[in-house]
């Protein structure tokens, strides 16, 4: 399992991870949010915490 967070002090909600990976974040009060913060495969989440433009995302495998 892949823990997925959000760091909600340097989120900027560009909403640039949602663009990339709509099954995987949302926006909620104007920030990104994990729909899940435990996955059992990682499919584009990577690549949407690539896309964060200040780092927020991050994955722990």
């Amino acid at each position: 399992m892949a823990k997925i967070t959000v760091d909600k002090k340097k989120c900027i909600g560009c909403g640039a991870c949602v663009s990339v990976c709509p099954s995987a974040f949302e926006m909620k009060d104007g920030k990104s949010s994990p729909i899940k913060s435990k996955v059992a495969n990682i499919t584009c989440e990577r690549e949407a915490a690539e896309s964060c433009p200040v780092n927020a995302i991050k994955i722990e495998e």
